[in-house]
Order: C-alpha cells, then structure tokens, then sequence
C-alpha cells in the first residue's frame, strides 16, 4: 500500500495515532506579508490551479511556489522534496512518492 492509499481513520487505527484538532493554534502567530513575487505568482497559478482541479495542479501551481517563499524566509535552511520516492517501511504501506514535504538543514 502507499501513501495515498491511507485514509486519517486507517492511520489512527493502524499506527496508534491520535489525531487532535485543536482550536486556536496558531491564533498567536502573526501574519507575515508575502513577497510581491509570490503575490504576483499565486495571482496567476491559483485559477489556474483551481482550474484543473488536480490535487498535483494545486500543489505544483499554489503550494510550491508558497513552500519556496518559506524556504527563503528560512534563509534556505529548509529543504523541500516533491515527486521522490520514499520508502521507509514497505511492510507497513509506508512507500511510495511523496507530493511536497519540508525538512529542517539544522
């Protein structure tokens, strides 16, 4: 099985996972202003994504270019991963291509 065949109630059950939502978590954070580049590309790509309604559409055309401008604000000490294959433990269905993910350089 891969990643995408997994559903939230099959992780909770399958790995012991308790999933919480909780109110307010990041009600403290405060917003920062985007970039005019990101402004101007999401002015763009978000129809566009919206338009072919794909999940890969909408993470190609509105999540990278926001996970790139993170990136920099990060002063490239994150690093961002999209379409590799990442095999962690067949055995349990954790295989397959991951769509984004993010990880701390430090």
């Amino acid at each position: 099985m891969s990643y995408e065949d997994f559903s939230v109630e099959q992780i909770e059950s399958d790995f012991d996972i308790n999933i919480v939502d909780v109110p307010g978590l990041f009600k403290k954070i405060n917003p920062i202003e985007p970039s005019k580049m990101l402004r101007h590309l999401l002015e763009q790509f978000i129809p566009l994504g919206t338009t072919i309604g794909t999940e890969k559409a909408r993470s190609e055309f509105i999540i990278a270019p926001i996970l790139a401008e993170v990136r920099k604000m990060a002063h490239n000490k994150i690093s961002l991963f999209s379409g590799n294959k990442f095999d962690v433990d067949k055995s349990r269905g954790f295989n397959g291509f991951c769509d984004l993910w993010m990880c701390d350089n430090g």
